[in-house]
């Protein structure tokens, strides 16, 4: 994130810090509220703060290390920390109290709700171009909060409030793909503005996101001709990023991989079983993993310091979203050329590529699925998605640790409508 904006963010964190004491992740009191949001400023601060909630607060670093650990990318590399072993030797070892899961929920149930108080407000910004700007930046942020809530449980709330109902994960999806839709239509008919780009953190790129993130749920979904149009209007050269710098720091270099002591990928193989590693030569090895050294974390890609910028989504996802929308729908020469465009590039606009020779195995529905698959983990290595293409994908359980999670003990004691946990 821009150094200019460190201390707004701190303010929006701070103002919405206190959302974090109710335990049904209330809004901020309405006297709260009004103080903060009185104006144009009061929005920005809190728009501002919606990026570094997510990025950096829990969000992004339990989501990615919570799905490593249980689709087996990742491992523990001392068990003294406790709550990312649990999860690592997954099945009932996790419950409730799992402090990782724990903050993985809360993060992204205060970023909803610290969204929902900007688009409650939408009225304060009277200059169209900003507010279109507003609409997408908080829209997206909600809806990255919702989609990551519904790859790891099964049934979460969409509103906020005591004792809130539960939705089901389809609701949860729906309810992100929504806001995506929201957020597209809004800069579409509204360029946002120079002024809006200057105040506001603007390292994701609005426009493509939308679209990528419709592509990402409506395929989580099964609603393939959406996720198919969405990800044709993805501009591949673009790049849209969580951006970090030395005071706000990439939380995966800076817990994890900055050091030898909390986890690391399993292995360069990146933990795949024998039957999906990757090729001889494939760049993309040596791209997200280096040689193990008794003092060198091997884990590198998009963590490899304080100011690395992790992507929201990549190029590789997308093209790899249209290829499986097409294998699904049988079209499978037209899969397997969108599915070479991965395998053969060198290089993206994040600098991954894989540098192979163009798929040559069997053409049938079952076999080139596999391959994306395979070439998902790889390309899209952790990316956080892989716990949900295991499942979609119909993986052998035995290639992760756990289908769901069960919910935090203080949601269960502050909610009454929380849900039985999954059996696994």
């Amino acid at each position: 994130m821009k150094k200019t904006h460190i201390y707004t963010i701190l303010t929006a964190t701070m103002l919405a810090f206190a959302s974090c004491e109710q335990k049904e992740y209330l809004n901020p009191s309405s006297t709260t509220e009004g103080q903060v949001i009185n104006d144009v400023t009061g929005l920005i601060t809190l728009a501002n703060g919606l990026q570094f909630r997510y990025s950096m607060s829990g969000g992004l670093y339990n989501f990615i290390s919570a799905n490593g650990l249980t689709t087996k990318e990742l491992v523990v590399l001392n068990a003294g920390n406790t709550d990312l072993d649990l999860l690592g030797k997954g099945s009932g070892n996790v419950q409730g109290n799992n402090a990782t899961i724990t903050t993985l929920w809360a993060q992204c149930h205060l970023t909803k709700s610290n969204a929902d108080i900007v688009l409650n407000n939408l009225d304060k910004a009277t200059d169209p171009a900003f507010r279109s700007g507003l609409v997408a930046y908080a829209s997206i942020f909600k809806a990255l909060a919702l989609g990551t809530i519904a790859e790891f449980w099964q049934q979460a709330p969409i509103k906020t409030g005591k004792n809130i109902a539960f939705n089901s994960r389809e609701d949860v999806l729906k309810e992100a793909v929504t806001l995506l839709e929201t957020a597209s239509a809004a800069v579409l008919a509204t360029p946002p503005s120079a002024d809006f780009t200057r105040q506001v953190v603007n390292s994701v790129d609005l426009a493509n996101t939308s679209q990528a993130l419709i592509a990402r749920y409506s395929l989580m979904l099964g609603e393939y001709d959406k996720a198919l149009a969405a990800a044709n209007k993805v501009d591949l050269t673009k790049k849209s990023a969580f951006n970090f710098d030395d005071v706000s720091q990439n939380p995966i270099f800076f817990l994890s991989f900055g050091n030898r002591n909390v986890t690391e990928p399993v292995n360069t193989s990146l933990g795949l079983p024998d039957a999906l590693k990757p090729a001889t030569g494939d760049k993309r090895i040596s791209f997200y993993t280096q040689t193990a050294t008794p003092s060198r974390n091997l884990g590198t890609g998009f963590f490899t310091a304080n100011n690395a910028a992790v992507p929201v989504y990549l190029p590789g996802e997308i093209t790899l979203i249209k290829a499986e929308i097409l294998a699904r729908q049988s079209k499978l020469t037209e899969a397997i050329a969108e599915l070479d465009k991965v395998l053969t590039k060198t290089t993206d606009v994040w600098g991954l590529g894989a540098g192979l020779p163009a798929y040559s195995g069997a053409t049938d529905a079952a076999s080139v699925l596999t391959e994306i698959y395979r070439n998902r983990c790889i390309e899209l290595f952790m990316s956080g998605l892989k716990l949900e293409d295991s499942r979609r994908f119909g993986r052998p359980d035995t290639e992760r640790n756990r289908n769901w999670y069960p919910y935090p003990t203080t949601e269960r004691q502050n909610n009454t409508s929380t849900p039985a946990d999954p059996a696994n």
